[in-house]
């Protein structure tokens, strides 16, 4: 590994002007990272990747850096079309520095916040103000935290461990609170929070409600949503002919999925071209080294229990799909997972005043991530819509920012306790596992 990094680092031609930083969402340094490895500093460099995103360990894996910081290098403009390989050097970078992350919680200012939803925005948010001296508690309605990262990504493209060691060592060891099975819009509501002496509040709770077709079928048991189906893909019998409805990255990871489940046949529609598919070109090409079959120009109409009926479509150079009027075919599949995008749950705005939300159910926000209600953000899916990891981090990092300012410029509090000079009850010096005389 480490010889085929440096081998990587090598090839990076140190550029002025480097096209890799302004291909990255979150800039980051990638000619002064390169050589501060190869100068052999890599904590130096290993700090400097966890300064810029926390979630490095993460972004090093899934992001599409084909079309970012790779796609960007200036060498594929050269007879050799090899880029500079940064996923590779920051994976061993971040993961070999993460085994010294050691260090204990940052000195407390007084303040606390509430960050609803563990995904990659509310976690950026989470450790980037406690950096900063505020007590942070994060409202998570799963068990572990995570979110689309843990949930919505396979175990085979985004391993749980790298999600355990940065809770362990951005969370845990910075003292920073996580309340799991705890859904805040239900039991505990934003105006809850507030009463309860948090400062600020950010909503990150994601997409969380699977988009459908609406179209006849979709409420069979051999149908599945994406969503749904990658959160716990056991839970499902689907049998071993199996078709997924999309082809983006979501659809492919449910293909993946369905063929390490021991499905035989996968085949993975698409309602436009083989020019139009949403997919990254790594994930589509896995996809099919691993024998997911493709059809395009089909409009699912009617889902069934043994398949579903298409039309075929035409797609113009413009990308506008045409459905072809009485093309209807029925192809058989023993079952079905629809992978058509997400949208938003409005749960927690509907028991929330002051907040505004579009048409699409997704939060109205300023350019720092203010709500319409003071001393409430949101960032991620939940205003952005469906975005990647690594895009969800560089909102958040500006939604940090506005946080910490906004918390600034709050009055003293009163800091009275009504309750300070009432008696200590005082317990028998028994456990419960002593002896006791009845």
């Amino acid at each position: 590994m480490a010889l085929h990094v440096l081998d990587e680092a090598n090839k990076c031609l140190g550029c002025k002007n480097p096209l890799c930083q302004k291909g990255c969402p979150i800039g980051t340094n990638i000619p002064e990272v390169i050589r501060l490895l190869k100068d052999g500093k890599l904590d130096d460099a290993g700090r400097m990747l966890f300064e810029n995103n926390p979630l490095t360990t993460v972004c090093c894996i899934v992001c599409n850096h084909e079309k970012q910081c790779e796609g960007h290098c200036i060498r594929n403009r050269m007879a050799t079309h090899d880029p500079v390989h940064f996923s590779i050097i920051e994976d061993y970078i971040s993961t070999t520095f993460a085994n010294k992350m050691v260090m204990g919680p940052a000195p407390k200012n007084g303040m606390k916040t509430a960050i609803v939803g563990s995904g990659p925005a509310g976690l950026t948010i989470a450790v980037l103000l406690a950096r900063w001296g505020y007590d942070v508690t994060i409202f998570e309605a799963r068990d572990k935290i995570g979110g689309i990262m843990r949930y919505g990504i396979p175990n085979f493209r985004l391993p749980d461990s790298v999600l355990d060691d940065f809770e362990y060592r951005h969370l845990i060891l910075k003292d920073i609170k996580v309340r799991p099975h705890t859904s805040i819009g239900r039991t505990i509501t934003i105006d809850d929070l507030f009463r309860d002496g948090y400062d600020s509040v950010f909503i990150g709770s994601g997409l969380r409600k699977p988009s459908a077709m609406h179209i006849k079928g979709e409420s069979l048991g051999n149908v599945a949503f994406a969503i749904d189906y990658l959160a716990n893909s056991k839970g499902f019998r689907l049998g071993d002919d199996i078709a997924v409805i999309g082809v983006g990255n979501s659809a492919m990871d449910c293909a993946r999925t369905a063929v390490r489940n021991g499905a035989r046949y996968v085949t993975c529609y698409s309602r436009s071209d083989r020019n139009n598919i949403q997919a990254s070109s790594y994930e589509y090409s896995y996809s099919k080294l691993e024998g997911v079959h493709f059809r395009f120009n089909k409009q699912p109409v009617e889902l069934r229990a043994n398949g579903m009926v298409c039309c075929d479509t035409i797609t113009d150079e413009n990308g506008n799909v045409t459905v072809v009027e009485g093309s209807e075919k029925f192809y058989p599949h023993s079952g079905i997972v629809v992978a058509i995008g997400q949208a938003a749950e409005s749960t927690l705005i509907k028991t929330t005043q002051g907040i505004d939300m579009d048409h699409k159910g997704l939060l109205t926000v300023d350019a720092d991530g203010s709500t319409t209600r003071a001393g409430v953000f949101a960032g991620g899916d939940a205003v952005q819509g469906a975005r990647t990891v690594v895009e969800a981090v560089a909102m958040a990092k500006k939604v940090a920012e506005a946080m910490d300012n906004y918390m600034k410029s709050l009055p003293p509090k009163d800091g009275k306790d009504i309750y300070a000079d009432i008696p200590v009850f005082e317990a028998p010096p028994e456990d419960a596992f002593s002896e006791k005389k009845i």
